[in-house]
């Protein structure tokens, strides 16, 4: 992509109303815009961003047998009725009445849908387990919204459910889920923690969140220090129903007595198992041998439009973002200098070129800006490998390579760039 064709509305000054870095950083680096309270559009930068993060979230569940569904953004609110949640689950459901004075909700999670999606299909043990997932924005009227798309009232949200016919089989789902979220989120390139966590409104006896580690974190997390020194990836479920880590409210509410350590963190995931709750609500029978039972149901979210803060929230500097590869807008950007210059561009045009034709994406910054504005706008968006075409090319056949993470120049020679650049990290 080129920049003169790509949209980065960039910002020199802070805006007032951001409180952290990662707000701050969305909004000058052209992410995102605010709409009214708590709900934003995504401009083309935050949403290549955001598309790179749901393909690693939907190819590592495709590769699990998750299958991908999409269910509509707005309910009926009979099956919440039906489940008893409807007048129960306070005023962050938006509640709509239609033309026809139906009662329609913004659906702020889809359990009941996903409960009556199962009951018209599913008969009998044979076609258990099942799981499913969808990718949709939801809407919560958060009380108050802050810190960007931190704490948003209309989010995106990774949402899957279970189906498995008893207990047993349940919680071996909730083991996989639970560590196929640790594998999502280190291929993320963020070092999450498990905590244990209540149910609250949606139900059962078993649920995690994951939580990064931030200053700025609006959540508080009470661990044991040892624990941190676990693989989490290898606990069977018996270790992870009884994990030393907590969120505030689980911790206040079991008065431990061990003590332990308070963090600030961010919760990014929250996975539940939740057994016949819905099921049983809807009468949701399935064929069990010569006996009829209530399929045992879970369900596991990732807020994937809150990645991205958290993610610039673990990784900045004084210039601006620092994006891990894996959800880099682009891999590299290139950065022609001296945009009225035939060598200069004849040359960045061939090397954007021949780099794409290696699979990888470029920016390949064209306009007729000053050095220093182009410099000021590649750390600001953070893209990991900078590659700076100038006066040393006209002069020496000599390019830069900047990595963005730790701020290293190389000096390379025109001949060899490409070579140099397969044997970098990206």
């Amino acid at each position: 992509m080129k920049y003169s064709n790509f949209f980065i509305p960039t910002f020199r000054e802070n805006p007032s109303d951001a409180k952290i870095k990662s707000h701050v950083l969305m909004i000058k680096s052209g992410m995102i815009k605010q709409e009214t309270s708590g709900i934003y559009s995504w401009l083309p930068l935050g949403f290549k961003v955001l598309k790179k993060i749901i393909k690693i979230i939907e190819d590592m569940h495709e590769s699990n047998g998750i299958n991908q569904i999409l269910m509509p953004t707005i309910q009926g609110a009979d099956i919440w009725k039906i489940s008893e949640r409807y007048d129960t689950y306070g005023k962050e459901m938006l509640r709509i009445i239609d033309r026809n004075n139906k009662e329609l909700l913004y659906g702020p999670t889809n359990e009941e849908m996903i409960t009556a999606i199962g009951k018209h299909f599913i008969k009998s043990h044979k076609n258990l387990p099942r799981y499913f997932f969808h990718i949709q924005s939801k809407f919560r009227d958060e009380i108050r919204p802050r810190f960007g798309v931190m704490r948003a009232r209309e989010f995106l949200m990774k949402d899957a459910y279970s189906f498995d016919k008893d207990e047993k089989s349940g919680e071996l789902t909730y083991e996989n889920f639970f560590k196929l979220y640790l594998s999502i989120f280190d291929k993320l390139g963020l070092k999450i923690i498990p905590v244990r966590a209540p149910s609250g409104e949606i139900g059962g006896n078993l649920s995690h969140e994951f939580h990064l580690l931030l200053e700025t974190g609006e959540s508080k997390i009470f661990i044991d220090e040892n624990f941190l020194k676990n693989n989490f990836s290898d606990f069977k479920i018996s270790e992870i129903k009884s994990i030393n880590s907590f969120t505030d409210e689980l911790y206040e509410s079991l008065n431990i007595n061990q003590s332990f350590t308070q963090l600030k963190s961010t919760e990014l995931g929250h996975i539940f198992l939740f057994g016949t709750k819905y099921s049983k609500s809807f009468d949701f029978k399935i064929d069990y041998e010569n006996d009829k039972i209530f399929p045992y149901m879970g369900s596991y979210g990732i807020g994937i439009s809150r990645i991205p803060a958290a993610i610039i929230e673990s990784s900045n500097d004084d210039n601006g973002i620092i994006w891990p590869k894996e959800v880099s807008p682009f891999d590299i950007v290139l950065i022609n200098l001296i945009s009225n210059n035939e060598s200069t561009v004849s040359f960045c045009e061939d090397l954007y070129s021949q780099l794409k034709a290696k699979n990888y994406d470029v920016l390949l910054d064209d306009r007729a800006e000053r050095p220093g504005i182009k410099f000021s706008d590649a750390d600001l968006i953070g893209i990991p490998i900078q590659i700076i075409v100038g006066k040393n090319f006209v002069d020496s056949k000599k390019i830069g390579v900047k990595t963005r993470k730790n701020l290293n120049e190389d000096t390379v020679y025109s001949d060899n760039i490409i070579e140099f650049i397969k044997q970098m990290d990206i």
